[in-house]
């Protein structure tokens, strides 16, 4: 490891506290809460849930992220990169740009979305039902005779599906990181 000072044990601590924190809280939210909030909570009350939730994680996991690449870029220079560093030092700063275009822009564009789709669907007496809607032909309707309704699910989708590949992408960049940091363990 190319570095210009080592750093101490609590430094090594805090780095992989951080990185195991945003790791965990990722693999958390992505694949295990969103599904089983989905499968348990009417459609609008998992939207209420999701926006309540989302800003503090996208935050937390910025916040994660950022201090992660000050303490890698801090203990190791750029003159001094290896390939495997610098690989590690391109997937922390893409981590901290994801976090970021979900946290400050891409989560609000998609709660607005959202909650204005949510109010024509309360006109239309739609979103209480629980998981994968046996409605789906009343939501197609709705769809099909309200030009509004049908831009705004559209720029929800747009939006969601945005934010989905940035934070599914930042999972990828922290477990990577986690691998290269694993296989740098001299043992357990």
């Amino acid at each position: 490891m190319a570095t210009e000072g080592e750093p101490g044990g609590l430094i090594k601590v805090v780095h992989l506290f951080l990185l195991a924190t945003a790791w965990g809280m990722q693999l958390w939210v992505t694949f295990i809460a969103g599904f089983v909030l989905f499968r348990g909570l009417s459609r609008h009350t998992f939207g209420l849930v999701q926006s309540k939730l989302f800003p503090f994680y996208f935050y937390t996991l910025l916040g994660c992220s950022f201090l992660n690449l000050a303490i890698f870029a801090t203990f190791h220079p750029r003159e001094l990169l290896s390939t495997s560093e610098t690989i590690q030092m391109g997937l922390f700063f893409v981590g901290v740009l994801l976090a970021a275009a979900n946290a400050s822009w891409l989560s609000r564009s998609t709660t607005k979305s959202m909650f204005k789709m949510q109010a024509i669907e309360r006109e239309h007496g739609l979103g209480e039902e629980v998981g994968l809607s046996a409605r789906r032909e009343e939501y197609q309707r709705l769809k099909e005779k309200d030009a509004k309704y049908r831009g705004l699910r559209q720029k929800f989708f747009t939006f969601h599906g945005l934010s989905s590949l940035c934070n599914l992408a930042c999972f990828l960049c922290t477990g990577v990181n986690l691998a290269f940091l694993a296989l740098r363990l001299d043992g357990l």
